[in-house]
């Protein structure tokens, strides 16, 4: 999975716009300035669980404040 294909998914889980500006690296954009909160998280988290298998500890969860954080944790977790 890359960044741009998570992007899509949280947007496909909470909604939101594609914004111009975020064209390049998103990995260091925390889900804040992407405006998305930890509910928008927790349902993006779900979709990975049910679509690709990937299941990521809540603990985990509590360590994400960027777009790369969850990228590392799904990877983390899909190779688990």
């Amino acid at each position: 999975m890359t960044i741009h294909d998570l992007y899509e998914t949280l947007i496909a889980c909470a909604g939101g716009d594609r914004p111009d500006e975020l064209d390049g690296d998103l990995a260091g954009f925390t889900l804040g300035e992407l405006g998305y909160d930890s509910l928008a998280l927790i349902e993006t988290v779900g979709r990975l669980k049910v679509q690709y298998g990937v299941d990521i500890p809540e603990d985990g969860i509590l360590e994400v404040s960027t777009l790369g954080d969850l990228l590392r944790l799904v990877h983390r977790a899909a190779a688990a």
